[in-house]
C-alpha cells in the first residue's frame, strides 16, 4: 500500500482539520459553517402547548411533551420561551380515530373478531417567524396512523406510535422546506 492510499489516522486527521481551519482564519476568509435549520438568523426555537379538539384531553400533553423533546434537536435549534424564540411551532390537533382495519368475519352468527386496530391522529401544523410574522412552513392536516394487536396490546401502544409518526412527520416536513 503506497503512503498515498494509506487512512488518516484519528488524531492526524484532527490535526490536520485544525491547520485546515487556521489556515482559512489567517487569511481571512469568510466562509463559515452554519448549522442547524440553513434559515439564516434562525436559532431559537419555541412549541406551544398543543391545542385540543378531540374529546381525548391527554393528547395535548403527550403531543407537546414528545414535540417539545424532539424538535429543538432535530431542527438543530435551541429552546427559548415564545415571545424570545426566532421560530414558533404551534399545533392543533384536529382528530382521534380508534378503527379495526383488520378483522376476522363471524360465521353462523357469530360477531366478528377484530385481529388489529388502528389509532389515526390528524393535527394542523405551523412554524412561524416570530419577528417576520411569516409561517415557515405548514400543513393542516398532518396524520399519522399506529396499529395494535388486539388480542395481545393496548390503544395505548397504537396511540404512542401514532404520536411518535406525527412528530417525525412534522419534523420532515418542516426540514422540507429549509
Amino acid at each position: 500500500m503506497s503512503s498515498r492510499s494509506r487512512p488518516i489516522s484519528g488524531a492526524r486527521s484532527a490535526r490536520v482539520g485544525a491547520v485546515l481551519a487556521l489556515a482559512l482564519a489567517a487569511s481571512g476568509c469568510l466562509y463559515g459553517f452554519q448549522s442547524g435549520t440553513g434559515l439564516a438568523g434562525v436559532e431559537t426555537v419555541a412549541v406551544t402547548p398543543c391545542e385540543n379538539e378531540t374529546r381525548r384531553l391527554e393528547l395535548s400533553t403527550e403531543l407537546y411533551d414528545i414535540m417539545f423533546r424532539r424538535v429543538p434537536s432535530e431542527l438543530g435549534l435551541r429552546i427559548a420561551g415564545e415571545q424570545d424564540a426566532d421560530v414558533v411551532v404551534r399545533c392543533v390537533i384536529r382528530d382521534y380515530r380508534l378503527d379495526a382495519p383488520n378483522y376476522r368475519a363471524g360465521s353462523g352468527g357469530a360477531a366478528p373478531e377484530v385481529l388489529q386496530r388502528q389509532v389515526t391522529i390528524r393535527a394542523a401544523v405551523q412554524l412561524v417567524d416570530r419577528e417576520e410574522r411569516l409561517i415557515l412552513w405548514e400543513d393542516m392536516a398532518v396524520q399519522a396512523e399506529g396499529q395494535y394487536l388486539e388480542a395481545s396490546e393496548s390503544e395505548e401502544i397504537g396511540k404512542q406510535a401514532a404520536l411518535d409518526l406525527l412528530v417525525q412527520r412534522i419534523l420532515d416536513g418542516a426540514q422540507s422546506n429549509w
